[in-house]
């Protein structure tokens, strides 16, 4: 295994993820992972020998951490900007993983063609949150692809998510509520039942400004929606869920 300063590259640092001693690298001038993606990382579940992938893995975030909570036999995370699967693979390296975790470069509407049909127990994404023209986006590609549907829309998404997925397997996301009519009606527009919800709120008297969700690939209908998520109980004070389950 390299040494840490071998794996860095210029303005990267290495990030302690502050579970069973896992780091990541990151570049602050680029894109870092936020509380979205942790949360999905306590929210899926993987079975022992499950193989799952993660769409959009940005710098292998989920991966990385689900490598830590499950007995999946395999983690696939896929991700198109070529210096963000780098720094993912380097992350994978550093944490000695590689034997469970890989990283793919490549576009999430190729998934399909990266990867065999029904070979997935469990697909996971943080995809981008805001329509292509939404808002204003960021003039920084790697930030903008992050965020805006540039690269991938979510029927690209939920699409190769259906094809990838075995009948019965499970899909995980983290998207915001202000789309959720949107998510579910494409959910099953692919076959991919939504089954389980929870909002996540930053504050117990605000608006939830987080959703997610657990489709099954061929599921029947039925739903349940899950108490809701409180990040923090006053400000800078996380909740006690949170900081029990995350270790906040």
């Amino acid at each position: 295994m390299e040494t840490q300063e071998t794996l860095l590259k210029t303005d990267e640092r290495i990030d302690d993820l502050q579970r069973n001693n896992l780091r990541i690298i990151q570049d602050p001038g680029r894109f870092c992972f936020g509380m979205d993606a942790v949360l999905l990382s306590g929210f899926a579940t993987a079975g022992r020998g499950d193989n799952v992938l993660d769409l959009g893995t940005g710098t292998g975030i989920l991966p990385i951490l689900m490598s830590a909570k499950t007995e999946a036999k395999t983690l696939t995370g896929l991700e198109i900007q070529p210096d963000s699967a780098d720094m993912a693979e380097r992350s994978v390296e550093l944490n000695g993983i590689g034997n469970r975790v890989k990283i793919v470069q490549g576009d999430i509407k190729e998934a399909d063609k990266l990867f065999d049909l029904a070979s997935f127990d469990v697909i996971t994404c943080n995809p981008p949150y805001m329509i292509g023209q939404h808002g204003i986006q960021n003039p920084d590609e790697p930030k903008a692809i992050a965020r805006h549907e540039v690269a991938c829309t979510f029927d690209d998404v939920a699409r190769v998510s259906e094809k990838l997925l075995k009948v019965n397997g499970h899909f995980y996301l983290v998207h915001r509520p202000f789309r959720l009519s949107e998510i579910l009606v494409t959910l099953t527009k692919y076959h991919l039942e939504p089954k389980r919800m929870r909002l996540v709120y930053p504050f117990a008297d605000r608006e939830p400004n987080m959703v997610l969700i657990e489709a099954v690939r061929g599921g029947k209908p039925r739903m349940s929606v899950e108490k809701p998520l409180i990040i923090y109980k006053e400000k800078d004070v996380y909740s006690d869920e949170v900081a029990e389950c995350y270790g906040f």
